[in-house]
């Protein structure tokens, strides 16, 4: 998958948000590194033959069906993504879907998929599929409904919270310098859910009560615990214990 502008240089604004992952073990979790020259020899050059396409899905890029679905020897077309400059799609909007047997319904966003500029919308734009089927086993399988994405670019426009209408929306700033969405057909503000803030750990950052015995407090990450010393870890570790080095080394010679 090739992927253009801001989307190049991470996986998604979104995705890790949502996660509350760094994104530097997503990026990790995801890469495929097939060969690399030793990094402990500095004579050797840093090379490395590793994918560089990736093709982004439902399935978040932490997760084993990720890397099922990337694998090296699973040839499958090549998806290009339309770049869009300011995402303008959170979880929680109201958006009214523009195709499908769904076209004029309205419902919430419930993903946000924007490696692949895609929303899921809850209960709409459903097909079926059968899942755990057994031939051996005779086991027909449970038939579930699941649903599609959709793309943002043709798919789906938000809804004007006044009109309760499709609208197209842009980007400003109020008085007090917040970056707000305005709808172009009445002006007025559609404001960001709060279930946008929502991740692993909390639903949103204002109820959020930090532990203290596993939390790193804003006091403790200000605080100085290192400081760096002209000696070995095995100097310190004796420093520490109370133990003196008074053996005298055997002569040794180079030729």
């Amino acid at each position: 998958m090739r992927i253009y502008g801001f989307l190049a240089k991470k996986v998604g604004d979104l995705t890790v948000k949502y996660s509350n992952f760094p994104e530097s073990y997503v990026k990790r979790s995801y890469e495929q590194v097939y060969w690399k020259n030793p990094t402990n020899y500095p004579q050797y050059p840093k090379k490395q033959i590793a994918r560089k396409h990736y093709r982004f899905t439902t399935n978040r890029p932490w997760t084993a069906q990720f890397a099922m679905q990337n694998e090296r020897n699973n040839l499958r077309k090549k998806v290009f993504v339309e770049p869009i400059a300011e995402w303008s799609f959170f979880k929680g909007d109201r958006v009214e879907i523009l195709v499908g047997k769904d076209k004029g319904k309205q419902g919430i966003v419930s993903q946000v998929i924007q490696e692949r500029n895609w929303v899921i919308v809850e209960g709409l734009n459903t097909h079926l599929r059968v899942v755990g089927k057994d031939e051996k086993k005779k086991f027909p399988g449970i038939t579930i409904q699941s649903e599609a994405p959709l793309l943002v670019t043709t798919d789906v426009k938000l809804v004007d919270p006044e009109t309760l209408k499709p609208t197209e929306i842009e980007w400003r700033f109020t008085e007090e310098g917040d970056k707000v969405r305005v709808s172009m057909a009445s002006s007025r503000i559609i404001p960001i859910p709060k279930t946008a803030e929502e991740t692993m750990d909390f639903k949103s950052k204002a109820v959020y009560v930090e532990n203290v015995e596993k939390d790193t407090t804003n006091d403790d990450a200000t605080k100085v615990t290192f400081a760096p010393k002209l000696r070995t870890f095995e100097m310190d570790i004796m420093e520490e214990m109370g133990i003196k080095e008074d053996r005298v080394p055997a002569k040794s010679y180079w030729y």
